[in-house]
Formats: C-alpha cells, structure tokens, sequence
C-alpha cells in the first residue's frame, strides 16, 4: 500500500470516498479531479508504449508516423500531435498516452470487469488535475487561463505538431503532466467520458510525478472481497461494457458476465489458460 491510499470496507464508503466533492463558488458539486479504475492495486500507471519494453523509445516515433502514414483517409480529424495520439491509443496502438475518466462509476468498472483479477484488489487513481495545472510550464498555464478551462481540448495546442515539440517543453521547464478532452471519435469515448494524460518524454512516468506532488492524488483501494458487490450494484446503475462499450462486442462482454457463475464458481487458479504466463499490466480503458 502506498501512502496516499484509502481503504474501503464498504458500497457506502466506497462512494463516500469518491464523492467527497466540496462545493465549489458557484455553489456546484463540481470535481476537479479524474480517475482511472485498474483491477490490480500493485499496478502502477506506466504507458502502453512503456510496457512494450525493448527499445520502445526509439520504436515510438516510427510508430506514430507509420500510423498516420497508413490511417485510412480522413481516419485521423486533424494534423496535430494531440489528435494523432489520441486516435492512436483509442486503437491499441502503444503509445504515450494514459486514458483517464471523469466518472468515479466508469473507473470502478474497469476496475472491477476482469474477473480474473478477483483474487486482487483493486484500485482507483484520483487525481486533482486543478492542482496539475498549477504544476504545468507558464506558457502551457496561459493557455488555459486565456480559455478558462483547467483541462486542454485538442485544439487548444495546434503548435505542438511532432513529439519532438512536446518533448522540447520538457527539455525547457522539467516534468509535468497534461490532461487533455480527446476528441469524440465514437460513442465510447464520449459514454467512457475519456480524458487523456501526456508527458513530455517516452520515459517519464506519472508514477514518478505524483510521488513528487502527493497532494494532488490519492488513490482508493477496494479489498477483493469487495469486488463482487461492487460489480452487481455497478451494473444495477447500467455502468456496463453494454454502454461503455456500445456494439455487439460490448453487448457479448456484458451478458457474459452477467449470465456467468458469479463469486466463488470460477476461481482465477480453475481457469482455463490459467497457468499461461504473460507481462502484467492494465488493459487500455477504452481498448
């Protein structure tokens, strides 16, 4: 466990803890922060592109360019780094990118959906991301406040075309994270209500970030015993992969789920394909 975590015992201080949200000036029970749900509490927040492992930094450009050099025609809205990474990791391509939410439900559901991971705890990462903007370089900070807005859309940034520009940001003013609106590409991505993070480096890691700020993240951590209940009121609310995830594959995962054994039937060891071995690591959220 980590310093910064919650533990919960129950439903109530589950959402006790996610929804501790102050009212803000106007009075509103606004959050200033997002989420990202994982099933297992020992994963940290490497990238896609980290996971690779081998030589992932030097893959990461050819990567990307040989993405946009094959996209399908008008596949990719608009020809800037943003864009282009945000399509990039909505198909599974590795890249920089972490997928984060402004809904605690839809991280509770990625952080509850494998259930071969019940024999885990489970995890959900909070982050202040107004306390984030406070952190970011002057100019990007400007940015922000010309526009009154605390998170970048992907417009906002048409200058920064190459990682190459990103990374010169880093070079320049040291480590920081930008949360950014991903354009809504589909249904999931607008359902999931996507938010994306970037950093200005192939090795940064947000991990390495927050440990450097621990007031601006806390992380909830729900016992596996917990999960099961969790999941079945999480579905109660239709926060399932039948909405997050709209289309027959969606559909498939959620019934089969919802139709399956349930706790205690199909422990994680009795599995099919359970002695496989493979690198660990959280799926992408809006894989």
């Amino acid at each position: 466990m980590q310093a910064n975590d919650v533990v919960v015992s129950s439903w109530a201080e589950l959402m006790n803890a996610l929804y501790d949200i102050p009212r803000t000036v106007f009075h509103r029970y606004r959050s200033d922060f997002v989420y990202r749900g994982v099933a297992d509490h020992s994963w940290g927040l490497e990238t896609s592109l980290q996971r690779l492992c081998g030589d992932y930094v030097n893959v990461e450009g050819p990567m990307l360019r040989s993405f946009r050099k094959y996209a399908e025609s008008g596949s990719i809205p608009a020809d800037t780094l943003l864009v282009r990474l945000a399509v990039a990791q909505h198909h599974r391509l590795p890249t920089r990118v972490l997928d984060w939410t402004v809904s605690p439900k839809v991280a509770l559901h990625f952080a509850t959906a494998e259930e071969e991971h019940y024999d885990k705890d489970g995890v959900v990462w909070c982050v202040d991301v107004r306390q984030v903007h406070d952190l970011l370089p002057t100019p990007l900070q400007s940015i922000l406040d010309d526009e009154y807005a605390f998170l970048f859309s992907v417009e906002m940034l048409p200058e920064v075309k190459t990682l190459k520009d990103l990374d010169s940001f880093g070079i320049k003013h040291g480590g920081f994270a930008l949360f950014f609106e991903p354009p809504s590409l589909d249904a999931r991505i607008v359902n999931q209500g996507a938010i994306m993070s970037v950093m200005p480096g192939a090795r940064l890691c947000l991990n390495d970030f927050l440990e450097s700020y621990p007031q601006i993240y806390r992380r909830i951590v729900i016992p596996k015993e917990l999960k099961w209940e969790v999941r079945d009121k999480l579905d109660q609310d239709n926060v399932t992969e039948r909405m997050l995830f709209p289309g027959l594959d969606g559909l498939s995962n959620w019934l089969k789920r919802y139709y399956g054994p349930g706790p205690g039937k199909a422990a994680p060891g009795n599995k099919p394909g359970a002695g496989k071995t493979s690198a660990p690591g959280p799926p992408l959220q809006d894989g």
